[in-house]
């Protein structure tokens, strides 16, 4: 078994954390991963604003976790807050949208997200990726360009006593289809 899968299966949202903060050499080498996540037509749209001085995030999640998004407040209480924003105006972004109907900067978001959650898994640091939350309020809050869009935000920092449940994930065998449809037809 390949290290990696090891921290794959390793890896578990964590919702409690320490006081301890994270370093800021971990913190840009988790960005450092997910920089290096491809992308369509490798135009990279991801940006990342880290927020980890503890009166600016509390602000930021009062903003951001406030009304219907209150169940994400737990994010105030992590180290810090990274914000992923998506660069919109690209051109593999406006064709995807316009000629595929997909939104290729969700896709390229999502796997440079997980490169970052997977790394700070490897240096032993909790995450939470955060979807649940007020887009609008937390671009306002940051003065987010209007060519950008606030996609999700990762709460980052070290697991409390007992925080990390175990949940069981689907079995292989329910997910996996050689050949064959979900049904078990071609």
């Amino acid at each position: 078994m390949s290290a990696l899968i090891d921290i794959i299966r390793l890896r578990k949202s964590v919702r409690r954390y320490t006081d301890r903060p994270v370093d800021r050499e971990h913190i840009a080498t988790c960005v450092e991963a997910a920089r290096l996540a491809p992308s369509a037509e490798n135009v990279q749209p991801w940006r990342f604003i880290v927020i980890d001085d503890p009166g600016l995030k509390q602000e930021f999640c009062s903003a951001a976790t406030g009304g219907i998004y209150r169940p994400s407040r737990f994010i105030a209480r992590a180290a810090a807050v990274v914000v992923i924003l998506a660069r919109l105006d690209l051109l593999a972004n406006v064709l995807g949208r316009g000629v595929q109907g997909t939104q290729f900067y969700l896709l390229d978001i999502g796997i440079a997200g997980e490169h970052l959650v997977l790394q700070a898994q490897e240096l032993g640091v909790g995450t939470c990726w955060i979807g649940w939350f007020n887009a609008k309020r937390a671009a306002r809050f940051l003065k987010v360009p209007s060519r950008y869009r606030v996609v999700s935000l990762i709460a980052m920092g070290y697991p409390a006593e007992g925080a990390i449940k175990n949940k069981p994930d689907l079995p292989l065998h329910d997910i996996l289809f050689f050949n064959r449809d979900a049904e078990g037809r071609l």
